[in-house]
């Protein structure tokens, strides 16, 4: 097989290269200004907290002090590189972004800031930023399928694979044909990272993935236009990507459905403010504990059914010491959601750690791995609870369809409120600047240029 033909990698970037508005159905013009504005809510959310701000710092250090791209945070303007940096870091903070199943790949916290960032550079317009948008979240996911269940055992694929498709985003802002795509992949593919050794420290290392996937995406876009190449066959190749990060890479799943599969839409949006893995049996508790009308006093033991993907991510955390590592912290959602009736952000700002309540029934939570679950995985997340009670009676619920889910999503008003609570949260606009940021993402396609987004 030539480097240059009849390859995967080719195959996907001549499909990138040829994609153009018209060609994208209406209705994922419309998922896409979905997504746009929860991702948007989601990187305001992160303002003020400490891990934001020690990046903001270091962007306001090593950046230029005002530039053509907005830090939504700060509201400050810089370079697209760093914007792209802070805006990335930030939409990942409260666990609130969008998520793909079948690649385990959380889309929005990567393309949108790379995709933004670029935009108001190149004065584009709100309809050229939504079609880099799907070319980004159509190439990372399937890059994202193709690195395949092995991969996300170590690598945070949103860190590794994100860095690619936040390049495609920016270079189909760039108008990249198919050979830039290539060395776009390649310069982006070398510089990708992300490890989940964090999660055993309650380190900070998962904003500094989604910041530097953005930010190094960005960049590869950048070098490529002014004519750096990249290895062309960084996906596939013998020392490529799959070769040194996975042992079940399957190069169809580059190409599978381009242009008639619109993975795009195929995108969850997250209900809990917690790592996805934990949602199923969240929404599977729920269920058991409205049906059975029990309150958390009356649960002795609970086993979740389980998926190895969530063993394995929400498996070393054993005893949380941060709001973030809580997240994931499958006793401490499931604490949250019997005591408190819901895992939202107040709930785990506020009694994630502090209610004894919520670490009493944390301890009374294991995982077991489940056979159908796991061969269901990564396609379909399925919730299954045994929850066993005080006086020795024992239940169990089954939720195959999480809230979120394409199939059980949120209809454009609960995605306003939830923006709208997201905003609130870290006070990052006032409720008439909510309003009309709700308003403007609703009419997306419709915007001439981004650069005044407030």
């Amino acid at each position: 097989m030539s480097p240059t033909t009849d390859s995967p990698s080719r195959t996907l970037a001549a499909f990138l290269a040829g994609l153009r508005y018209q060609d994208i159905p209406p209705a994922v013009i419309a998922r896409t200004e979905d997504l746009f504005l929860d991702w948007f809510a989601s990187a305001l959310a992160g303002k003020g907290a400490r891990q934001i701000e020690i990046i903001e710092r270091y962007a306001a250090a090593m950046g230029p002090k005002e530039g053509s791209a907005t830090i939504l945070t700060s509201r400050k303007s810089s370079s697209p590189y760093f914007a792209a940096l802070v805006n990335g870091a930030s939409s990942h903070l409260v666990e609130q972004d969008d998520v793909h199943n079948g690649s385990v790949f959380h889309p929005a916290a990567v393309v949108f800031p790379a995709a933004l960032a670029a935009a108001q550079d190149l004065g584009k317009s709100g309809a050229d930023l939504l079609v880099a948008a799907v070319a980004g979240y159509e190439a990372g996911i399937r890059i994202g399928e193709f690195m395949g269940r092995s991969h996300y055992r170590v690598f945070h694929t949103t860190g590794t694979v994100g860095t690619l498709a936040a390049a495609v985003a920016v270079g189909k802002l760039m108008d990249f044909d198919t050979g830039q795509f290539l060395h776009a992949l390649g310069s982006a593919g070398t510089q990708a990272a992300g490890l989940w050794e964090f999660l055993r420290d309650a380190a900070d290392s998962k904003q500094l993935h989604t910041g530097k996937a953005a930010a190094d995406g960005l960049l590869a876009a950048y070098l490529t236009r002014d004519g750096f190449t990249g290895a062309q066959r960084i996906l596939e190749g013998a020392q490529g990507m799959a070769a040194g990060m996975s042992s079940d890479a399957d190069p169809a799943k580059l190409t599978d459905g381009l242009g008639s599969r619109w993975a795009t839409a195929e995108t969850s949006f997250k209900f809990h403010a917690s790592c996805r893995h934990t949602h199923p049996a969240a929404d599977a508790l729920q269920v058991l504990m409205q049906r059975e009308g029990l309150r958390h006093d009356q649960i002795a033991a609970v086993n979740t059914r389980v998926h190895q993907g969530a063993i394995d991510v929400l498996g070393p955390v054993v005893n949380p010491q941060t709001v973030h590592q809580a997240k994931f912290s499958m006793g401490t959602v499931l604490g949250l959601i019997a005591v408190h009736q819901q895992a939202g952000l107040t709930e785990f700002e506020q009694q994630a750690l502090q209610d004894p309540r919520v670490a009493q029934f944390r301890e009374k939570v294991k995982m077991t791995l489940d056979r159908e679950v796991d061969g269901a995985y990564p396609a379909r997340w399925l919730g299954r609870v045994e929850v066993e009670t005080t006086d020795g009676r024992k239940f169990s619920a089954a939720v195959d369809v999480p809230k979120g889910d394409p199939d059980n999503t949120l209809s454009r008003p609960e995605l306003e409120h939830k923006a709208a609570k997201l905003i609130a949260f870290s006070s990052a606009a006032s409720d008439a600047e909510i309003s009309n940021i709700i308003a403007r993402a609703w009419r997306l396609h419709e915007e001439r240029e981004l650069s005044e987004l407030f």
